[in-house]
């Protein structure tokens, strides 16, 4: 493809890269398929496209299916939890780099029920639900006639909206019962932690392979408030920061040390949902500098 044409790519960079970011929940391999996405598009060129958004669209998507496929057939140890690598931002706001990724509340507990969905499930909700795209042109992704796409983002569609998954938008609320929690949590208050708990809230901690016995769920406002008080005196530090674009912390052993990532989902005022990154591997990448500044 000639320069001109690499301009034209990078002018949809944004948006592929958001596709591939909702599709496997990793900034990473959502980088690595873009980069494939180009290596395609440049070796077939664009000479007869009419909709280049849309085909490069198609592209990453096929790419993204094929990752998807891969990771499933690789027979790897699945862990009942697996919470996908947060992006952490301060708390004054997300950086430009990652505001098209984090548009339309794709909150880190979203990324992890889209984990639970099929490949050809989650590409069908991804885009048609958070990208519009119709079911005409998704069909021949997964092999599927535009009925049976329908189908498909139907069901992923009632999977997503079983879990509480979207945050309240107003992030400074967000934040007071973030901040409310760990209060309660503080004083010992556990009256006043299950004031600020769903009924609902479940909690899911992925500890990966580092630290296995933290890879747990737990359900219900006692559960969930009984563990708070367990770790409040483990946390010393306990850095607020936007995880996913929502209210969350990194709570650390030492200035220089994460223990978890801790991603909050707030509905009407109260915590439905907090998923926990406590993979100590994982947990490096996390630059604590940006939130003491």
């Amino acid at each position: 493809m000639a320069d001109v044409d690499e301009r034209r790519f990078e002018e949809h960079r944004g948006r592929l890269r958001a596709v591939a970011f909702r599709m496997l929940g990793s900034t990473s391999e959502a980088d690595d398929a873009v980069q494939e996405t180009w290596l395609r598009a440049s070796r077939a060129g664009d000479e007869s496209v009419e909709n280049l958004e849309a085909w490069l669209t198609t592209i990453v998507a096929r790419v993204c299916l094929n990752l998807l496929r891969a990771r499933a057939g690789r027979g790897e140890v699945v862990l009942d939890v697996h919470v996908p690598d947060p992006i952490v931002t301060p708390a004054s706001g997300v950086d430009p780099e990652h505001e098209a990724l984090l548009a339309d509340s794709v909150g880190l507990a979203l990324q992890v029920v889209l984990q639970t969905l099929t490949p050809p499930e989650r590409l069908a909700f991804v885009l048609h639900d958070m990208f519009a795209v119709p079911f005409e042109d998704i069909g021949p992704i997964v092999d599927r006639s535009p009925a049976a796409t329908r189908q498909l983002a139907s069901r992923a569609r009632r999977r997503v909206q079983d879990r509480p998954t979207r945050p309240d938008r107003d992030t400074s609320r967000q934040r007071a019962v973030v901040d409310a929690f760990f209060a309660a949590s503080r004083t010992g208050d556990f009256a006043a932690l299950v004031e600020v708990l769903d009924p609902d809230v479940i909690l899911r901690s992925d500890g990966g392979t580092s630290r296995p016995r933290l890879t747990f769920t737990l359900h219900g406002p006692e559960q969930v408030a009984t563990q708070a008080l367990a770790s409040s005196r483990l946390s010393p530090f306990v850095y607020p920061a936007l995880v996913n674009g929502a209210a969350g912390v990194v709570v650390a052993a030492s200035p220089d040390r994460p223990l978890f990532v801790m991603a909050f989902t707030v509905v009407e005022g109260r915590i439905a949902a907090i998923d926990v990154l406590a993979d100590a591997d994982r947990l490096r990448t996390v630059d604590l500098s940006m939130l003491r500044s």
